[in-house]
């Protein structure tokens, strides 16, 4: 059956706030926001590569304190990325704590304003 499955299409994760979210996604790393169809609650929907990201503004029913400090010991996903220097002085201007991968990979985590954890790989 695994061979039925081509590739990942989109991911999705919970946010409070659909505006500051935007925000990070867009202007913090960059991702072109597409068109969403009227689902009945607010959300917002971004193009990466061939795959998307699904941003949905519902009541979370998961912690979004007690995290583990190091996104990589946390559920997440990936991003792969040209260069690393980029995302850190975004990251840096934004005020925003990374750390970097614990396996020395050229990778980076760290989190969206809802506690969401997020890895960016450099592709070499």
């Amino acid at each position: 059956m695994s061979k039925n499955i081509l590739s990942l299409h989109h991911a999705s994760v919970i946010v409070s706030n659909i505006e500051v979210s935007r925000a990070f996604y867009c202007d913090i790393l960059g991702l072109q926001q597409i068109e969403r169809p009227d689902l009945g609650f607010p959300g917002a929907w971004f193009q990466v590569g061939t795959q998307q990201i699904h941003l949905l503004e519902l009541e979370n029913p998961d912690p979004v304190t007690g995290r583990p400090e190091h996104g990589g010991r946390d559920r997440h996903f990936a991003f792969n990325a040209l260069a690393l220097a980029p995302v850190k002085e975004a990251l840096n201007k934004a005020g925003i704590a990374y750390t970097m991968s614990k396996s020395g990979r050229k990778a980076l985590f760290f989190r969206d304003p809802d506690g969401n954890a997020i890895e960016i790989i450099e592709q070499t």
